[in-house]
């Protein structure tokens, strides 16, 4: 093979690498709004979901729009930042576009902003709180909501990327879900957070039977990071849910 070969060789070689990168990147600029709006259904559907409510991407919009009474963002004291409501903000961000993971980095070095979605079904309202944690392979993440007395959970929805199949990725599942319904957050006014149980709650006492659920069986670690998600996701809403209602 002579020079001239080579040179061919190299070029065409430089020219496709080139336009393969340019097509990539066009089409990832041309899929970004739809993943996108992706990204906005899922979030809703689950914010839906923390308070009863079956979405999908086809209506979630709109039944978001429905049920929600308002979003905040609230400071260290438990005072609104910022106010989404009726389609109108008042402040300088909606909650809804708030990065949690972020939120929370600063929130620990005492920058508190946190997002609160303040939400409604059948008359009743619901103070739905995102969260976001760690477990064992990565991140875990999802919402819990409190019911009107700003004190006892309604429901909560769990996601991970990527937990053990058949152990800590059964956070998910209803049958780990659903032990959150009626537990309570505060107990003779302190915060309590709730706690995933090593070995089951019957054997605990009765503060560990209103504020624990049972863990899922070898899934120690992740279930250790929902209490910790739970807990220091929680704790910057306290002074919140203990004000008069709003």
């Amino acid at each position: 093979m002579n020079k001239n070969s080579n040179s061919y060789i190299f070029i065409y070689a430089s020219v496709m690498v080139v336009l393969v990168a340019v097509i990539l990147t066009s089409a990832n600029l041309a899929l970004k709004p739809l993943q996108d709006k992706n990204k906005e259904n899922e979030k809703m559907i689950n914010l839906l979901s923390s308070i009863g409510i079956d979405a999908d991407a086809n209506n979630a919009s709109e039944l978001y729009s429905k049920h929600l009474k308002k979003e905040v963002i609230i400071n260290e004291n438990g005072e609104e930042l910022s106010t989404y409501a009726n389609g109108e903000l008042t402040g300088s961000k909606r909650a809804f576009g708030v990065n949690l993971k972020t939120a929370l980095y600063n929130a620990g070095k005492g920058e508190v902003a946190m997002p609160l979605f303040v939400m409604d079904n059948n008359g009743e309202t619901y103070y739905v709180i995102p969260l976001f944690g760690k477990g064992l392979w990565g991140p875990i993440y999802g919402n819990i909501s409190i019911e009107s007395d700003k004190n006892t959970v309604a429901a909560v929805n769990f996601g991970h990327d990527s937990e053990t199949p058949g152990l800590g990725a059964e956070i998910i599942l209803p049958a780990f879900t659903d032990e959150f319904k009626n537990k309570q957050i505060f107990k003779d006014g302190e915060f309590t957070s709730v706690s995933v149980v090593k070995g089951g709650v019957d054997m605990q006492t009765k503060v560990a039977k209103e504020n624990g659920v049972d863990a899922i069986s070898g899934s120690t670690l992740t279930c250790d990071g929902v209490t910790d998600m739970l807990h220091d996701c929680m704790i910057n809403y306290v002074k919140y849910l203990k004000q008069e209602d709003k």
